[in-house]
């Protein structure tokens, strides 16, 4: 029982409803937003399950420093500092994507690594977020209803919007060209890091 009240040091009625009110927040906060939208893209090009995990993982740590850290992170890293990180891994991974060749374009999505593919996903996500107005509604959150129920509705939430985004794009564009997926991809990426630069100045 001890262990229980540890979890739920307000009672269980409480942490359910702090998980649900977070759920709701953040879910209607994010639908539609560059995360979702990252998944989608991804999922064109990739598997999907690789995308969902390292989404997961990129949300749940991201989630975690809000809880844990809060104010702390946001005064150590400036605005700037966050949207110059984003609009470059966004560059990068653009450009990357539109110099593909076509036999890189019909090449079968599968034959590149889970590994990599988490990975890919877990900075793109990791860095989109950071200081975010969904982390900083986490720290908001956490400060009045508690950490964990807080942690667990918001990382729920994110995990359940890259799951939409994924099967959307992966549905959605599962008959266009694979060469024409990337260049559609390595635009989405490009527009996505000038609006992260465009907030800078």
């Amino acid at each position: 029982m001890s262990v229980l009240s540890d979890i739920c040091p307000g009672g269980l009625i409480e942490w359910i409803s702090a998980v649900g009110a977070t759920f709701i927040l953040i879910f209607l906060s994010e639908i539609g937003d560059k995360s979702q939208l990252v998944c989608m893209t991804l999922a064109a090009r990739y598997r999907a399950l690789p995308i969902v995990i390292g989404a997961t993982f990129a949300f749940a740590f991201l989630n975690l420093l809000a809880v844990l850290f809060g104010a702390l992170l946001a005064n150590r890293l400036s605005e700037n500092m966050i949207n110059i990180g984003v609009a470059v891994l966004f560059a990068v991974f653009g450009i990357h994507v539109l110099l593909a060749k076509k036999k890189d374009g019909d090449k079968n999505i599968s034959c590149k690594s889970v590994h990599s593919i988490l990975i890919t996903t877990f900075l793109l996500i990791f860095m989109a977020e950071l200081g975010d107005k969904t982390q900083i509604a986490v720290v908001g959150l956490s400060s009045t209803a508690g950490s964990m129920p807080v942690w667990f509705g918001a990382t729920l939430a994110l995990s359940l919007i890259s799951g939409i985004g994924v099967l959307v794009g992966s549905k959605l564009f599962q008959h266009i060209p694979m060469i024409l997926l990337y260049r559609m991809s390595g635009g989405v990426f490009l527009i996505l890091a000038a609006f992260a630069l465009s907030r800078v100045f």
